[in-house]
């Protein structure tokens, strides 16, 4: 995605909205593309037919292009004995809800290396762009994409996944540091480089010839100003964009996000069982073990935090809610989706002016 593409894609702005799976929505990403941005939305946790269905409502909405991501992680290895101890770990706090824990977890997200009928309705809809999280599809797949006129963009948070991506043949790399919010798009948990953006983004500007997108704590003008002096063409923001009132983000997200200087990020696995990085809860403080070894492969462990933050959300306590957000959290601003990409390039003006 350089300049040149980013002008043929009609957008304006570089700025990503980041496709934040349970925050954003056609509205959301209508109007990030619609103020010559590039909105963005997130199918990884719905099925073929949905994903046909906010890419539709999308397209509705929007005449200018938007992205469509896709997970792409790998499926989890299963285990009985630490799945059962996982449970057992969590009974205390439902038995707080007077809730009874799940029997068993569930693989409740589908990757897209196993979805076939995923990559159907992407063929079908022509979405201008699609965007791959946790890994990459086959090479196969990307160039059917790309067959169809679809820029393919792949997050990576090291060197190593970049040079993966570049042999499967993306069109553009999504270089997500270690400030990022949420779930990061490493390839293995469990061989993370915890690089920051900055560092991540000088590197690859340093190995790579394709486009970089920086991701992770960007909020600001300024923040955008220093990615692009590290290399970067573009930027993705996601924590950004969660007060804007297109978002699904519900009140208690809202306020919590809301707090200013008062908001703490850390990273945690213990809530979907992949490092991610939210603003801190019950998950951080009191069920992290003292080794992730002992956490359930995701999506497994998503499974069982959902149903308790579902039963203790009934109950008034947001304690256990997945309010994800970046280290640049305290500087979350809420304002309508067009007016903050206004803002941000007015801020990115000023501070290249000064």
């Amino acid at each position: 995605m350089n300049k040149f593409e980013l002008t043929k894609l009609g957008i304006t702005h570089p700025i990503v909205q980041a496709p934040m799976a349970g925050v954003s929505t056609p509205e959301l990403a209508a109007a990030v593309s619609n103020a010559g941005a590039l909105g963005s939305i997130a199918v990884g946790a719905v099925n073929a037919e949905t994903a046909r269905q906010l890419i539709q409502r999308t397209r509705a909405l929007t005449e200018q292009p938007f992205n469509v991501n896709l997970f792409c992680h790998q499926r989890p290895q299963r285990s009985a004995e630490i799945e059962q101890r996982w449970i057992e770990h969590l009974t205390p706090h439902f038995e707080r809800f007077g809730a009874t824990p799940p029997d068993q977890l569930n693989e409740i997200y589908l990757s897209f290396l196993d979805a076939p009928n995923m990559l159907a309705v992407l063929l079908e809809e022509q979405p201008a762009v699609v965007s791959f999280h946790f890994g990459l599809p086959k090479s196969a797949w990307i160039e059917q994409l790309q067959n169809r006129g679809i820029l393919t963009l792949a997050c990576v948070t090291s060197l190593s996944e970049a040079r993966l991506a570049i042999e499967a043949g993306v069109d553009a790399l999504v270089a997500q540091g270690i400030e990022a919010g949420g779930h990061r798009g490493t390839f293995d948990p469990h061989q993370d480089s915890r690089l920051t953006t900055t560092d991540l983004v000088v590197q690859l500007a340093s190995f790579v010839e394709q486009p970089i997108i920086a991701a992770g704590g960007i909020m600001t003008g300024a923040d955008m100003a220093a990615a692009f002096n590290a290399g970067a063409v573009a930027v993705q923001m996601g924590t950004a964009f969660v007060l804007c009132p297109e978002s699904s983000a519900n009140a208690g997200y809202r306020a919590n996000l809301s707090r200013g200087a008062g908001v703490n990020t850390e990273i945690t696995a213990a809530i979907s069982g992949r490092p991610a990085r939210g603003i801190v809860n019950r998950a951080h403080t009191e069920i992290e073990p003292d080794n992730r070894v002992d956490i359930p492969d995701y999506p497994l462990t998503y499974d069982a935090m959902k149903q308790l933050a579902a039963v203790a959300c009934e109950q008034g306590e947001e304690g256990y809610a997945a309010h994800w957000a970046g280290t640049g959290a305290a500087l979350a601003r809420s304002m309508p989706a067009e007016q903050l990409v206004e803002t941000l390039v007015l801020e990115l003006q000023a501070t290249l002016r000064s």
